[in-house]
């Protein structure tokens, strides 16, 4: 896929957040946009990418087959959600982002709000989770245009509990805040750290139909595997 030369990230962004294409494609395209108008930031996520794949960052995660380990996180009007209301309704997707200000969150974002009306209506469910507080769960769902739900995860609590938060290092964290991302502020702590963006595709008996965890932030689950795993796990309530 050939995609144009940008000038500026925000350009390039907005590009490749709203190109008609998989959602791999898009976060491939901001990905090699990046390499050469922020030199040294894809190289640094690749270190990183590395040394968590290393230590197998996530493999201790719910399992398909596993009971999902429950929740009850306030969403971005201070409202708590839990994991038992959401599968009272039907089969939930239930995805972690690093923050509001991440921009292969904010793809992913838009990619799953594109999906949303299909997935409702076929009994599915979408419910991100993110460590950023509340004001900023509401900036992450205006500018997706998404109409699921967003929790704050305060502390990164849950994700620590699932084995999905790390710390990614000095590297990183420096290059983020020299970009000007107050991730202490946003989070309301400065420990920096993140929960790696997983998804997990929980069906009406509370266990994991499907997962896709990645400890390379710019990969996701495609949106067409996410609706098929939704799908498979609303089947045996069709047929009870």
């Amino acid at each position: 896929m050939t995609t144009p030369t940008f000038k500026t990230i925000e350009e390039a962004f907005l590009y490749c957040r709203d190109m008609h294409a998989p959602l791999a494609d898009r976060l491939a395209a901001f990905s090699a946009a990046t390499r050469y108008l922020l030199p040294g930031y894809q190289e640094a996520a690749d270190r990183i990418a590395v040394r968590l794949n290393e230590y197998n960052a996530g493999g201790g995660a719910p399992q398909p087959g596993d009971l999902m380990p429950g929740f009850a996180l306030p969403d971005d009007r201070g409202r708590m959600v839990s994991l038992d209301s959401l599968l009272a309704v039907g089969p939930v997707a239930v995805t972690f982002h690093r923050g509001h200000w991440c921009p292969y969150c904010r793809i992913n974002t838009r990619a799953l709000a594109e999906a949303q009306g299909l997935i409702a209506s076929e009994g599915g469910q979408i419910v991100a989770i993110m460590p950023d507080r509340e004001k900023y769960a509401t900036a992450l769902k205006v500018e997706g245009n998404a109409r699921y739900r967003v929790l704050t995860d305060i502390d990164n609590g849950y994700a620590l509990s699932l084995n999905l938060a790390v710390w990614v290092g000095d590297e990183m964290n420096e290059m983020l805040a020299a970009g000007g991302r107050q991730v202490p502020a946003y989070q309301g702590n400065d420990a920096w750290f993140f929960p790696i963006p997983a998804t997990f595709v929980v069906g009406p008996d509370g266990r994991v139909a499907a997962r896709f965890i990645d400890p390379d932030y710019r990969r996701r689950m495609a949106i067409d595997d996410l609706i098929a795993a939704l799908r498979d796990a609303q089947a045996p309530r069709r047929g009870a």
